[in-house]
């Protein structure tokens, strides 16, 4: 059985989604983390008998294979695996008359609550489709007296909302205006300023359900004077998990306010992504005997067993992606996907976008 994490679990489903019986010949199998799997077993055994009153000679065949390769596969089994279990079944042949019966078996990277045996002519995806939406956002400011960009990280995407800018002028002052009257001047425009991010922040996030939280980034007093001031609505105040020192107000520093957030966002996709790939690449260089960098050394490895993580870049051929994710789903590998939307991940993809860390050395 193969556990993938979003990315991977991604391009399964886009697979699965591809695949279309001739009649309702598609097995589609859930079983929520908890259930007894004997249980289920024993139940699909039965769900034997029923197919045998199919009345198409050739669906009744195909239902009753599957049927069969899926109770096989139960065997093995001494427990569902603690996120559950998803098992698609059926001949996916292209060719009427031809056979070419496959099983996918999934244990999700989160858990699965669904309980279903469903026979179609496709395979049920809905349940995973689920567990793949971004579940949660975080809301970005980064801020100075001049400027301000509002953002919004999801997934490990980072997304520009709005630009502003204060129109306070520069500290050089009009002619004839005292020191007290300008400055006078400038702390009121600092605090018109604050209320329109204020407004904005209110505008682009009170009414986002999936906010897990807002980053607020700045130079010191700025970013203090615009939180301790309490100038969004209460809901959103309550909703500020961190406040970090950065000098860039612009977009560019909506990525940077990320990055620096790293130890607040310890659980979030794109951290975790970012640190997956981390790993590889310090086993490149700590440990580079049990690693494999490029395809021709990784398909190597995989036909050794020797694959403990398969990374793949998220950009590399789809064709590519399908055979070695079947070759490292056969020897029990785990799955990471890597998208070029991190940093790391662009510099993954210009290293060939195919990598591994090894269970045991081997020499390329």
């Amino acid at each position: 059985m193969a556990k993938y994490e979003k990315p991977a679990l991604r391009e399964i489903v886009e697979e699965l989604e591809e695949h279309k019986g001739r009649a309702t010949e598609l097995i589609t199998v859930y079983v929520p983390g908890g259930q007894n799997i004997y249980v289920v077993a024993d139940q699909l055994e039965a769900e034997k008998s029923t197919a045998k009153n199919i009345k198409s000679t050739a669906t009744r065949k195909n239902v009753g294979n599957a049927l069969d390769k899926i109770t096989r596969y139960l065997k093995d089994y001494k427990k569902t695996p603690e996120n559950g279990l998803a098992i698609f079944c059926g001949n996916i042949s292209k060719i009427e008359g031809q056979e070419d019966l496959q099983l996918w078996d999934i244990e999700p990277p989160e858990a699965l609550n669904t309980r279903m045996y469903r026979c179609d002519k496709e395979f049920i995806l809905g349940p995973l489709k689920e567990i793949l939406e971004v579940s949660e956002v975080f809301g970005l400011l980064v801020m100075d007296r001049k400027e301000a960009t509002i953002g919004l990280l999801e997934g490990k995407r980072i997304d520009v909302m709005q630009k502003m800018t204060s129109g306070i002028p520069s500290k050089v002052r009009a002619g004839g205006q005292s020191s007290q009257r300008f400055h006078r001047i400038t702390e009121g425009l600092t605090k018109d300023f604050y209320k329109r991010i204020a407004e904005e922040m209110k505008t682009n996030f009170f009414e986002m359900p999936k906010l897990k939280g807002i980053l607020i980034g700045g130079p010191i007093p700025t970013k203090d004077e615009f939180i301790d001031g309490e100038y969004m609505t209460n809901a959103l105040q309550e909703k500020i998990i961190g406040r970090i020192d950065l000098g860039d107000s612009s977009a560019s520093g909506l990525n940077e306010l990320v990055g620096k957030a790293q130890d607040i966002l310890i659980n979030h996709e794109r951290t975790l992504e970012k640190k997956s790939i981390e790993r590889f690449f310090e086993s490149l260089g700590e440990r580079p005997d049990k690693t494999a960098l490029g395809e021709e050394n990784v398909r190597i490895a995989l036909e050794n067993g020797a694959v403990e993580i398969l990374f793949l870049s998220s950009s590399t051929p789809k064709q590519k992606i399908k055979e070695l994710t079947k070759m490292a789903k056969n020897v029990g590998s785990e799955i990471e996907t890597i998208s070029t939307e991190i940093t790391e991940g662009e510099q993954f993809l210009n290293m060939g976008g195919v990598g591994a860390i090894l269970r045991f050395e081997l020499k390329f």
